[in-house]
């Protein structure tokens, strides 16, 4: 799929792949911190805009946007400076770029996962950039007052990842004693008497053990108590791609054949592609109403406004061919 940054004015923002290192993790002791493989895949999971500038800000403890005081170098283009626009102790910055993904597909942004900062708090969004044309902004929220916060250029200020728009609204959270899969009762009751074991090895004595035998490595390798795979696509570590310039013969738009998430089920869906082919064969759907009546049955399963529209198109095309 396409991940789009269009650029509005001036150069693009700097974007990097998010990397998997942090400071505080590179100074745990053998690098300890680095044995925990959510974390580095967490701390890799997207791509973080980097501050242009360096700067500080303190907040007095007020509510007012001027109770924010900024120290900004002179001369800095005011798109690249940070602002006090909406008071309340929040911090801003402009994202001068417009992005763009694939229909049904959102856009979390926020701070770097695991990259806590003395003073202040990244807030977090969650955007709808298959079809929104405005740019947004990235907010802190101080937490400590009369305490001067410091950003360097080309710190992270923002991190951002794709996200499927239906997803969460399709997921059935429940409830389950986990003696109903055997299997993985049997595999969770050894790995809980195994961690026993370890940590009881471990008492007093990981300083004299080699690193390898001070952590247990099944998770980091995907493999169960039997030392087997599990799946076939599990992350030891996790590289985005960089943002590339655009190449004079790409295609301009983002990718939309793409698969889509649907909150339905079977029966619901046939009903509706039975209807949408009926309507397409009665000429129902040659009429802008008569396409938005179709595309609002698409929405209620879960698709967006203009990927269902899409859906509608692209099953006009199809009849058309097919009876052509």
């Amino acid at each position: 799929m396409d991940l789009i940054c269009y650029t509005i004015s001036g150069p693009p923002p700097e974007i990097r792949p998010a990397e998997a290192t942090r400071e505080w993790m590179d100074r745990t002791a053998q690098s300890y911190a680095y044995r925990c493989l959510p974390l580095n895949i967490a701390n890799a999971h997207g791509w973080e805009i980097l501050s242009p500038i360096a700067f500080d800000a303190v907040w007095n403890g007020g509510s007012e946007r001027q109770d924010i005081i900024l120290d900004v170098p002179p001369g800095v283009a005011k798109v690249d400076a940070p602002i006090s626009f909406f008071g309340e102790a929040v911090l801003t910055f402009h994202i001068n770029a417009l992005f763009r993904t694939p229909p049904g597909w959102n856009l979390w942004v926020g701070g770097s996962p695991n990259r806590p900062k003395d003073g202040i708090y990244p807030l977090t969004g969650v955007i709808e950039t298959d079809w929104s044309p405005y740019t947004f902004t990235m907010n802190w929220r101080f937490t400590r007052r009369n305490h001067r916060v410091h950003f360097d250029a080309g710190e992270p200020i923002c991190f951002i990842f794709p996200v499927r728009r239906a997803l969460l609204g399709a997921v059935r959270p429940r409830f389950l004693p986990i003696q109903t899969e055997p299997q993985l009762a049997v595999h969770h009751a050894a790995w809980a008497e195994s961690r026993d074991v370890f940590n009881k090895k471990l008492e007093g004595t990981r300083e004299r053990l080699p690193p390898t035998e001070q952590w247990q490595r099944r998770y980091f390798q995907g493999l169960d108590m039997t030392d087997q795979p599990v799946v076939p696509d599990h992350l030891s570590m996790l590289r985005t791609a960089p943002f590339k310039p655009f190449t004079p013969g790409e295609p301009a738009g983002p990718d939309t054949n793409v698969p889509i998430s649907l909150n339905t089920d079977a029966v619901a869906l046939g009903k509706v592609i039975g209807r949408l082919a009926c309507a397409i064969k009665e000429g129902a759907a040659s009429s802008e109403p008569g396409r938005t009546a179709l595309a609002a049955r698409l929405t209620a399963l879960g698709l967006g406004a203009s990927e269902a529209l899409e859906v509608v198109w692209a099953a006009m095309d199809e009849a058309g061919e097919a009876g052509g």
